[in-house]
């Protein structure tokens, strides 16, 4: 290997944590050129509404399919919310929209909302939403054991990248190494 490759290679680590380091001047800079609307559109009026109706349609939704049963059907209807909010909120980084530089790239949905700030009103909402869909999964299936593992992984797997420990913070296996993205494109 020539002294060139040397440089743009970077040093792996063996952790499966990785903490997003902050943004640049730059970043920051670019962050607060443009008003983020990736990000923005949870404080607008209707926002909240969508979660419930969302609930209510995947309840429905599930009530009519023949065969399943009425603690099946909140089951469901609690793993798929959680599954499609880990998705919307934690798990795709940057933005669809290439206005900013790319300010937004390496942080996820929830780390863009509210500029990064912890326990605003957005979130304190978007974290009761699961814990009361949990609470109500698990009352209508009775307490039954296996459904309760079931709603209470997916409860975790959703409250877990929501608390302040967790900001910035990726699992390797799961979303990899930001710069890797990069590597792969030169």
């Amino acid at each position: 290997m020539n002294d060139g490759s040397k440089k743009s290679r970077r040093r792996r680590s063996s952790s499966l944590l990785y903490q997003e380091p902050l943004e640049s001047m730059e970043h920051l800079s670019d962050q607060s050129a443009i008003p983020n609307l990736n990000a923005t559109w949870v404080n607008a009026k209707g926002a909240w509404v969508i979660h419930i109706v969302l609930i209510v349609a995947l309840k429905i939704f599930y009530s009519i399919i023949p065969g399943i049963q009425r603690d099946t059907s909140w089951t469901l209807t609690n793993i798929t919310y959680m599954f499609g909010s880990y998705l919307m909120f934690h798990w795709v980084r940057g933005i669809p929209f290439e206005f900013n530089a790319g300010a937004y790239d390496n942080l996820n949905m929830w780390e863009q909302m509210d500029n990064g700030e912890q326990f605003t009103p957005t979130k304190k909402f978007l974290l009761s939403v699961p814990i009361c869909l949990f609470l109500v999964s698990t009352h209508y299936t009775h307490y039954d054991l296996t459904y309760f593992t079931l709603n209470v992984m997916a409860l975790f797997g959703v409250i877990i990248p929501k608390l302040p420990w967790s900001h910035r913070l990726r699992v390797r296996f799961l979303s990899g190494h930001p710069d890797d993205r990069y590597l792969d494109e030169r």
